[in-house]
Order: C-alpha cells, then structure tokens, then sequence
C-alpha cells in the first residue's frame, strides 16, 4: 500500500519544565539534558476520543477521500476512558464511516503494528482503503508525583490513510516479552469472590533496561528492512523515530552513522505521546513540505512488551 494522507491534532494546554518545577523537586535543565523535553501538550478539558477523530478527518481531507470510501479502521491505543466499546467504533461514528474496525494495544510500536495489517489485509485482497488512527493519553498513565516518568509524556492523536500502492517496501516486527521492564497495573471492579491481592499502580519504568532494548531493537529492525530492500542507511532520506528520549534518538543515529539532519525531532515541544509520536511525527513532516516525492522514510518505535517495529516506505 501507500500512504494517501495524514493528520494529527494535539491538546491545546501546555506545560513546561517550569511549570513542573513548581511542583516536583525537577527543574528545566534536569528535564532538558536527561529527556530532550522542553514542553508537552496534555489533555485538560478535551476528550481523547474528539481528538483522534478530528485527526482521522485531517487525514481523509489529505488524502481527498471521504469516510463512506474506507474498508477498515484501525485504532492503536494503550488506555483510554472507554473500556467498552472500542475507541475504533467511536471514531467510526464520529467520521461517519460505515467499515469494520478494530483497536491494539501494541504499546509505543502500535502504529507500525499498525501498518503491518494494513498492508496483510491488502496483500489478501480483503481491503483497499484503510484508516489507521493512533490516539493516546499517557499522561493519565503516570505519578505525577514521580519526577522519572510524568515529566517524559504528552497526550496526542495521529493519523494515516492508506490506499493501494508500492510505496511500502518492508516492514519488520520483533517481540521479546519482559514485562518487568515497564508496567502498569490497573485495579478492576471488585466481586464476592476475588481474594488474590490487587493492586492499583501508576507507570514504572526501569529507564536504563528501557534504554538499551530501544537501541538495540531500532538498530536491528531498521538493519533488517533495509537489508530486504536492498539499500543501505545511506540511502534513507528521513529517519522517523519513536520520540521517547533524545539520548535514544541519538544512540540510534550513531548506531546507523547517520547526520542529525535526518533525524526530525518534535520530542523537545510534545514529549512521548506513546503509539500516536510516529503518526503525529508523519504528519508535520508531510505539512511542513521535508518530505519529497521519492524520498526513503524509514520509522521505527519500541515500546512496553517489549515491542519494536520498523517500516521502510518511499514517499
């Protein structure tokens, strides 16, 4: 398949390191040299749901189609208000759609999961437009208490149309389950019967594990796509990748020995938005004019699991 268009839509408060300072024992220059993050965009009085159906829309306007044409809707997201129905279903509605939907939760590689259906779906002959929609909000996820992990996230939805074409060449998937590395448990409704011990616990995060499973994962999925093309980093255009930390970003570009420039970054004004950073990423290098007919893009995202994936498409 190709992608047709994108879109994406942010919440409208934000925060700064100094805004955070006033309240956790942090400070911009902490938050700045360990994270890249200056400020984030969270969530106060919008609905996740509003959001990612507005960036469905964007993303319909791009690719000038309209909702009735689309065979399927994917939604990539980790948590959100609803635990029923599915946040696919409400976007659905919301865009005036018709076709099947489903939602997964991938973690941080959800959109690239994402992609990696879409384009199965296609190869079986079952679809021949499909919406992808990455919406979450992991700022509700976390202690905003704990300096180590609220300061790393903002909320947002991105969007993707696709529709037939040759523009993605590979795209690769990788899973290895430790599940001790970054966590959160959410406590159920109880019954008569429960009598195990439950919990209730915000994020957690061992950052350095975090740190070298990212590396190594980018490295090796990234490393395998261009191998099945048969192209080298060289010939990459645009590096589009998870925006979880600058320090991963930047280990990754001297694991491929790649310059800076190739590596767009909206990490220092939106923070880690989860599965929604490669769509949101996607689309203001699209609007922005960077990325060109013909251009090599390579994205890659890793995430709780752990989770990885790398897609290698031409723009």
């Amino acid at each position: 398949m190709r992608i047709a268009g994108t879109g994406s839509m942010l919440p409208k408060k934000v925060i700064t390191n100094d805004m955070l300072s006033q309240f956790l024992d942090t400070s911009d220059e902490w938050i700045r040299t360990r994270t890249g993050v200056v400020s984030r965009h969270v969530i106060s009085d919008e609905r996740l749901e509003d959001m990612a159906i507005e960036a469905a829309r964007r993303a319909l306007a791009d690719a000038e189609m309209t909702a009735d044409e689309l065979d399927f809707i994917i939604c990539s997201n980790v948590v959100n208000e609803y635990v029923t129905p599915q946040l696919s279903c409400i976007i659905q509605g919301g865009i005036g759609a018709t076709c099947p939907c489903i939602d997964i939760n991938c973690a941080c590689a959800g959109f690239i999961y994402a992609l990696e259906i879409a384009e199965s779906f296609y190869q079986a002959g079952r679809v021949r437009n499909v919406l992808i929609v990455s919406a979450e909000e992991p700022t509700r996820m976390t202690d905003w208490k704990d300096r180590r992990t609220c300061v790393l996230f903002g909320d947002g939805a991105g969007a993707a149309v696709l529709t037939p074409g040759d523009n993605i060449r590979s795209i690769k998937l990788s899973a290895s389950s430790a599940t001790d590395k970054l966590w959160q448990y959410r406590l159920l409704h109880p019954t008569p019967y429960i009598t195990k011990e439950e919990v209730d616990m915000p994020l957690q995060m061992k950052g350095q594990d975090v740190f070298k499973f990212a590396v190594k994962a980018a490295g090796k999925d990234i490393s395998r796509a261009l191998k099945d093309v048969g192209i080298k980093a060289d010939d990459v255009s645009h590096y589009l990748l998870h925006q979880a930390n600058i320090r991963i970003i930047n280990a990754i570009q001297e694991y491929l020995e790649q310059p800076a420039e190739k590596f767009p970054t909206n990490i220092e004004d939106h923070g880690n938005s989860s599965s929604s950073c490669c769509p949101i990423l996607l689309d203001e290098c699209n609007r922005s004019g960077l990325l060109k007919r013909g251009d090599m893009v390579a994205m890659s995202a890793f995430g709780a699991g752990f989770v990885s994936g790398a897609v290698l498409f031409e723009w």
